[in-house]
């Protein structure tokens, strides 16, 4: 069993803010960190892989930091975005180079075992700049399992996979948070950590913005306010049916559209369809307006700003504000 804590961890680079204030837990089991592109998930991971020193706070393992400390190769196994694979060795040279790396006493056969679960022994011996970019993620991952590791720290793993290498690797990470592994892996897609992680850690702006259970964080989202476009065969009738019915948090008017703001969207949903009917309306195009996974952790970030302002507890609560959001201006 291995934890990993980030302790008011930030890294700048030059004038930039990648990683602001963060405190967050990290045990065995799989655990999800979820943020739109450029949140600082990668720098966070870097971070927890002793590839980047923190600029303030400190990264540790059971108790010990992690920069400069090569014991914790031991432990740790890491695949990153970036490719960084050598194209000119096969796919079993690049696993046993690892294998090599790590003073492994057969690293023929630890690379041989880790190529078997990722799938990839019948390309084994073909050159890893030949694959494709499912295939050098694998080669990538079996790298990572070489020489197998309590802790896995996976950055956008299921890039550029076909359905068939996501529904495998969904399969081996699920029998690895099984075994008491700590896994974490980045995503900025929701579904795909619904899929495998019990425990979810949201970043934006650099900013620790929740941590939960999914089904609590996936409420938050899904109950957040929503706003549409909507044309239909009468706008104004449309627009006085939607405010007599209260199902709307405002409607207005604009040129040929009707833009509504829903407070609640499985209700709205329901209702639409209903209230278009009984006022005679057709509805003629219905489409939401702040869909971005952008917009999603923005109202995040707010949410869990007002939580914990209504709280005097330092700590933060599941699916709530960490103490850096706390500070958020």
């Amino acid at each position: 069993m291995a934890t990993l804590q980030i302790d008011a961890c930030s890294r700048w680079f030059g004038n930039v803010v990648a990683v602001n204030d963060v405190t967050m837990t990290v045990g065995p089991g799989i655990t999800g960190l979820l943020g739109p592109n450029g949140a600082g998930k990668s720098t966070l991971i870097h971070m927890l892989g002793g590839f980047l020193p923190p600029s303030a706070g400190t990264v540790t393992l059971d108790g010990a930091t992690i920069w400069k400390n090569q014991e914790v190769y031991r432990t740790i196994g890491i695949v990153t975005e970036r490719e960084a694979t050598y194209d000119f060795l096969t796919g079993k040279q690049f696993v046993r180079a690892s294998a090599e790396l790590h003073g492994l006493a057969d690293p023929g056969a630890a690379a041989h075992r880790a190529l078997e679960t990722v799938a990839m022994t019948d390309a084994q011996d073909r050159k890893v700049g030949e694959y494709s970019k499912g295939m050098k993620q694998r080669v990538k991952m079996a790298s990572a399992l070489v020489h197998d590791p309590a802790v896995l720290l996976l950055d956008e793993p299921f890039n550029g996979m076909d359905p068939r290498q996501r529904l495998h690797l969904i399969e081996l990470l699920r029998d690895m948070g099984a075994e008491g592994r700590t896994v974490l892996f980045s995503s900025h897609i929701l579904e795909e950590v619904e899929l495998l992680a019990h425990q979810i850690e949201v970043v934006v702006s650099g900013r620790h913005a929740a941590s939960g259970d999914y089904r609590e964080i996936r409420r938050l989202m899904i109950d957040r306010p929503h706003r549409y476009t909507i044309t239909s065969s009468d706008n104004r009738s449309l627009a006085s049916a939607l405010v007599a019915d209260g199902s709307t948090a405002g409607v207005s008017i604009d040129g040929d559209v009707l833009r509504v703001q829903a407070s609640e969207f499985l209700r709205f949903a329901a209702l639409l369809p209903r209230v278009a009917r009984d006022a005679d309306v057709r509805l003629l195009q219905v489409t939401p307006s702040d869909e971005s996974l952008e917009s999603v952790f923005s109202y995040l970030v707010e949410s869990s700003s007002r939580a914990s302002s209504r709280t005097s507890s330092r700590t933060p609560a599941r699916a709530t504000a960490s103490p850096a959001t706390r500070e958020r201006s």
